[in-house]
């Protein structure tokens, strides 16, 4: 028997609609003829096992027991999914040969891939890559099976993804959860791999709002007329700043001091001087390439404010129930060479479908080749483009035809001419001082005249042409006048840029090689999970929306100043992008960048708890029943810090540890808490985990070493026979 299995079961039907018949439809999968049957997943059927199923202790949140790290990988069944996950369990045991047909991305390979290892498949497994549901593009699909081994780094990448996202979210998840609850802070603070520093950069910019202070500066603007007897007309320059007035100006070059502004206005008034540079060009603009999801997400964002899950659900819509554009969730915003051939028949077909761009698919050249077209740059998908599939798009809601009509507008774009600009520059020198007029306009709209804008956008009136001056011609300062300004503060995010910013993360890194790196890779997320991570955001109250504007909560803003820079900013999860994209391409193995993983995951806890001193007990507020009895001048317990609580026993009243039973130790309600270390000191919690530090000698003298060792082998050094602590957590 051939298996062959798809992401999801419209995929799962539509290759069964171009197999051989007969057909019978049964329930989870559609049997052909030829003895092929087609069952698919239904997303993911297998996820990450919890906690608890590593090790019983790990069910509670309990800080003692982080870091999390589980010394063999274990899944269990979505229980949603479960029945689809045993029925392909039982047509794998009987097949002959899979064919995998996953979507073709990391997370649609692993996805399969998965299940596969799930069901111990011990038969040859081919892989196919259906970007486009229409019934050619499927049958074209299936000639081209290759070897699924060939995928294995692509499933390698999606499932050390998945494994830094459980310990980087569980782990630090936990750790900040605890500590907040230890200082009687409630609820579940959720940090992730990508989400938080998506969130550090919403704050970051929040603060700057917050914190600006609006300074007044003056621009200087000369009007400016040739000095020769000619019909040039006038036209409007502007000061430029050098070294000499430094001591007034700001990063940005923009004059602060009024007296001297106007001091240089009169001195330049009425005065004669020549131009010192002329420049005049037409520069070409070739289209924009077509879409990828962010890029979709973003135009769609900008023009009809639409929010990023919205659209990929719409997009995801148009491509599997209304098969009107090809694979929605791609990363490639390029095009096989081979597909090139197909645009009179889709240029037709969106003229058919679109009316309102028939005249615009009337003008494009379909022997016109744009730069989008190129093998090398096509990996697993391409870029979204329109089908061949013609259909009532009036049958299609509001947002649905905008979103296919932008898709269907950057594909035009490809067919269109360049468009090109006029450049002008005129600098001259006036009494002693430097002026600059630009002139920019269109000469040939070209692919433009397809471009939208937003509905209550306003254009801003063409400017008049430079006159055509050359080098050395004589010019007068008709008049100059001084024009006040404010400095405006940072404009909040919206869907668009804050999209923008994920994708583009290098402008926010601060490691100038790290930057130069990520300026290839997918920046923050990848393009299927961006939209999740910013609904994510907003269900758990981190950010909020005003108007278009997207803003991050208090409590946002006070999580994101308690948690070392290193797990709310973009440098450090960036870089593990760019490595996962290594791991991809085979140049890294998972392993190593779990093990790397893991040991920056081992020095942020600390560095968490180095900063938060915990008074009580370690899994504070997960068992408030426990704290019950506590007082808040009672000894810490001996053996595990957490407080204890006065008891009445038969020879009289005792400290006991408010962990009873897991922790059974007491103390006299005489006892000076001194250690038998022969310092005489009260214990002092380790500043990891909180057990006792125990005073040690090694081979260079004493130092201070964690109670648990060897479970954790936090030291200390030593200070005249007590533990030199950093000051937070004496």
């Amino acid at each position: 028997m051939r298996l062959i299995i798809a992401e999801k079961p419209s995929l799962g039907r539509a290759i069964a609609a171009v197999l051989p018949g007969p057909q019978r439809r049964e329930n989870g999968l559609v049997r052909c003829g030829g003895d092929t049957v087609v069952s698919w997943c239904i997303g993911h059927l297998l996820e990450p096992a919890e906690p608890g199923h590593y090790d019983p202790q790990w069910q509670r949140w309990r800080l003692e027991k982080l870091p999390m790290f589980p010394a063999r990988w274990q899944h269990q069944p979505r229980p949603k999914v479960e029945a689809q996950l045993k029925l392909l369990q039982h047509l794998i045991s009987e097949a002959s040969l899979v064919v995998h047909a996953g979507d073709p991305d990391r997370e649609g390979q692993w996805l399969v891939d998965e299940v596969l290892q799930w069901s111990d498949c011990r038969v040859p497994v081919k892989r196919i890559l259906i970007n486009d549901l229409n019934p050619d593009a499927v049958r074209r699909a299936l000639d081209l099976e290759r070897d699924n081994a060939a995928f294995q780094t692509l499933s390698a990448s999606a499932e050390t993804r998945q494994r830094a996202d459980w310990l980087f979210g569980l782990n630090l998840t936990r750790a900040c959860t605890l500590l907040k609850r230890a200082r009687n802070e409630q609820g579940v603070y959720s940090i992730g791999r990508v989400q938080t520093p998506v969130l550090g950069l919403v704050v970051e910019r929040d603060n700057r709002i917050a914190d600006f202070v609006p300074v007044p500066y003056f621009r200087i603007l000369a009007q400016v007329q040739s000095g020769q007897e000619s019909a040039a007309s006038p036209f409007i320059a502007t000061w430029q700043a050098d070294e000499q007035y430094a001591a007034h100006l700001d990063d940005e070059n923009r004059l602060l001091d009024e007296t001297v502004a106007r001091e240089i206005a009169e001195t330049v008034s009425g005065s004669t001087g020549t131009i010192t540079s002329a420049r005049f060009k037409e520069r070409s603009e070739p289209p924009p390439l077509p879409l990828s999801l962010s890029a979709l997400q973003i135009e769609a964002a900008r023009i009809h404010d639409m929010p990023a899950q919205e659209v990929l659900d719409i997009a995801q819509a148009l491509y599997e129930n209304h098969r009107l554009i090809t694979y929605p969730r791609s990363d490639s915003r390029y095009l096989p060479e081979g597909h090139w051939a197909e645009g009179p028949g889709l240029i037709a077909t969106i003229a058919s479908n679109l009316p309102d761009l028939g005249q615009a698919a009337a003008g494009a050249d379909p022997g016109r080749r744009s730069r989008a077209w190129d093998d090398a740059k096509v990996e697993a998908h391409h870029a979204i483009i329109p089908t061949r599939r013609q259909a009532d798009i009036a049958r299609l809601d509001q947002r649905q035809q905008k979103i296919y009509g932008l898709v269907c507008r950057f594909y035009l774009m490809q067919f269109m001419a360049d468009a090109v600009h006029r450049d002008g520059r005129l600098e001259c020198t006036l009494a002693g001082h430097r002026f600059l007029a630009r002139e920019t306009g269109v000469v040939s709209a070209g692919w433009q005249a397809l471009e939208l804008r937003r509905s209550d956008s306003r254009d801003k009136p063409a400017a008049a042409p430079l006159p055509r001056l050359a080098k050395g011609d004589p010019v007068r300062a008709a008049a100059c006048e001084v024009k006040a300004r404010r400095t405006q503060p940072p404009v909040p995010f919206t869907d668009a840029t804050l999209l923008a910013a994920m994708t583009g993360i290098a402008r926010f890194v601060s490691d100038p090689e790290l930057r130069k790196t990520l300026r290839d890779t997918d920046g923050l997320g990848t393009e299927a999970t961006r939209a999740g991570i910013l609904e994510t955001l907003f269900k758990r109250e981190y950010l909020t929306r005003e108007a278009r504007y997207i803003r991050s909560t208090p409590r946002a803003r006070q999580l994101i100043a308690e948690l070392p820079s290193a797990i709310s900013s973009p440098d450090r999860t960036a870089h593990w992008e760019a490595t996962l994209e290594n791991v991809r391409h085979g140049s890294v193995q998972p392993e190593v960048f779990i093990a790397g993983l893991q040991s920056e995951i081992r020095e942020l806890i600390r560095s968490m708890i180095g900063t938060q001193h915990v008074e009580i007990s370690a899994n504070a507020g997960v068992d408030a029943d426990r704290s019950q009895g506590a007082s808040p001048q009672s000894p810490q317990c001996p053996a595990c810090r957490s407080a204890m609580r006065m008891k009445d026993g038969p020879y009289g009243q005792f400290w006991s540890c408010q962990r009873y039973p897991d922790c059974r130790a007491t103390r006299r309600l005489d006892d000076t808490l001194a250690e038998t270390d022969g310092t005489r000191q009260p214990p002092v919690p380790c500043p990891f985990c909180f057990a006792p530090l125990k005073r040690r000698q090694g081979p260079k003298g004493w130092f201070w070493g964690c109670s648990q060792y060897p479970a954790c082998r936090h030291t200390v050094p030593d200070d005249e026979g007590k533990p030199r602590l950093p000051p937070r957590t004496r």
